[in-house]
């Protein structure tokens, strides 16, 4: 009778324990990590992550995964109820008799109406409309959108809301999830979203909800205003480098503490414009930035004067 093999578990690593080969080959049909070098078995019995079925086609592999669509925060129920389709066809394709197509309305109507079954998902469906739209008018991305209805729930679990408008907590978490994400917006261009919503009530609802759900807000650098800007601008990717250039030096030297990011931003844009030729009028960077001409002529000479930078005008 052969003698059984002793199975020893070796902690896996990145060199062969015994030839020192980077060389490791994964044998998931053994379940063996095997140094290609020297032969030597590294590690045994490993766990296969993957599933249990075989597929050799897409259809066939969408068939027998059991792993629907991604929750999303967006939707009041996070994307997880069934949905009644409105073709008239069956699971075959097949066109539904006409005998029946009562019952189906009328299943589509209470499958409407048990979606929404209280209040606070009344709430929430209204309140993640606004939100896409919103979204959808400012451009922005799937991520940022889902961190705003995240932030929306945790704000209307903690009952928040009470006492304020739906849109402006809306707009405000917006606000909250583009500073969070990198990729920040305006107070201004956020207040044009909607005509009965002020920018100091969307400030002082963004500053509400920061401090009731502790989070960490790290102050925005003129930075990240730049691509934005200079796409608006249509500007050069020449002149992108050198406004950020141009604010690396002024961060350093903390000429932008105390100072409106976007204001220098614009500053930065309006001098970078300057020395690479392509020249924009302070009114025009103002009209992208959202600010005055007089903040850009301040914030500009500020910079030219410190960081010795000669701007010929």
């Amino acid at each position: 009778m052969p003698k059984k093999r002793k199975k020893e578990k070796i902690e896996y690593t990145k060199k062969c324990p015994e030839c020192g080969s980077n060389n490791l080959i994964r044998d998931y049909q053994r379940g063996e990590v095997v140094c290609e070098e020297c032969g030597l078995v590294v590690q045994e019995n490993l766990i296969d992550h993957g599933p249990e079925w075989r597929a050799f086609d897409s259809e066939q592999r969408q068939k027998r995964a059991r792993t629907g669509a991604p929750m999303k925060y967006t939707l009041h129920d996070k994307g997880l109820s069934t949905a009644i389709s409105w073709k008239n066809r069956d699971a075959y394709g097949r066109s539904i008799p006409t005998k029946n197509r009562a019952q189906l309305y009328r299943l589509r109507k209470w499958q409407r109406r048990t979606m929404i079954s209280n209040a606070s998902e009344r709430s929430l469906a209204l309140a993640f409309a606004e939100l896409s739209r919103i979204s959808s008018r400012m451009n922005l991305p799937r991520n940022i959108r889902e961190q705003a209805g995240m932030l929306y729930r945790k704000a209307a679990k903690k009952n928040l809301i009470r006492g304020r408008s739906v849109e402006v907590v809306v707009i405000a978490t917006v606000y909250a999830a583009c500073r969070l994400s990198g990729m920040p917006r305006t107070l201004g261009e956020l207040s044009d979203m909607s005509s009965q919503v002020s920018r100091r009530e969307i400030g002082r609802t963004y500053r509400f909800i920061v401090r009731e759900l502790g989070l960490k807000m790290i102050p925005t650098s003129p930075i990240n205003y730049v691509p934005r800007f200079c796409s608006e601008l249509k500007l050069s990717r020449d002149v992108k480098q050198k406004t950020v250039e141009i604010l690396k030096e002024a961060i350093k030297n903390e000429l932008t503490s105390g100072r409106g990011p976007t204001g220098v931003a614009a500053a930065a844009i309006y001098m970078a414009s300057i020395l690479c030729g392509e020249r924009r009028t302070q009114r025009e960077i103002a009209d992208v930035a959202g600010v005055t001409e007089v903040t850009i002529r301040n914030r500009y000479k500020e910079l030219a004067g410190k960081l010795d930078i000669d701007i010929t005008l």
